[in-house]
């Protein structure tokens, strides 16, 4: 695939998945590709689900120089839709913010799921206000001040 990239964007950067759901990304660091240049390793977490085991892989992969996007997250289990864990995802956050690795929040959507970051009721496509948001959609809005 990164032929095919790079044959239509020389510079561009790429989101590489990594085994188990783009969550060993601990392995990943042992044996990153070679030769390339602009490539990302995706780590994906859910925080309730998701803890110390694989905020360590994190933390392994990022002594060894791997560069980790977290390309999906949220603050609920992996089903994307059970309870939330705001104290894990703060934990999360401040790894987050400590190696300042970027990341992208899953799901801007108002599916009544607790993943989702608009309130259900929302039928808005812009111009939130606050009370358009659900209680993981504030979370991640507080995160961003």
């Amino acid at each position: 695939m990164l032929k095919t990239i790079r044959k239509y964007d020389k510079n561009a950067v790429v989101i590489v998945g990594t085994p188990t759901w783009s969550q060993d990304v601990d392995l990943v660091a042992k044996s990153p590709l070679k030769g390339q240049k602009n490539v990302m390793y995706a780590l994906h977490f859910y925080a309730e689900t998701h803890k110390d085991a694989i905020r360590n892989k994190l933390i392994t992969a990022h002594k060894k120089g791997l560069p980790v996007i977290v390309s999906e997250f949220s603050i609920c289990d992996a089903s994307g839709n059970g309870a939330l864990d705001k104290a894990s995802a703060n934990q999360w956050m401040k790894l987050l913010n400590k190696y300042n690795i970027s990341f992208f929040a899953w799901s801007l959507c108002n599916k009544n799921e607790s993943s989702a970051l608009i309130a259900p009721n929302c039928n808005k496509t812009s111009g939130w206000e606050k009370s358009d948001f659900s209680t993981a959609g504030k979370w991640f809005i507080n995160q961003l001040k």
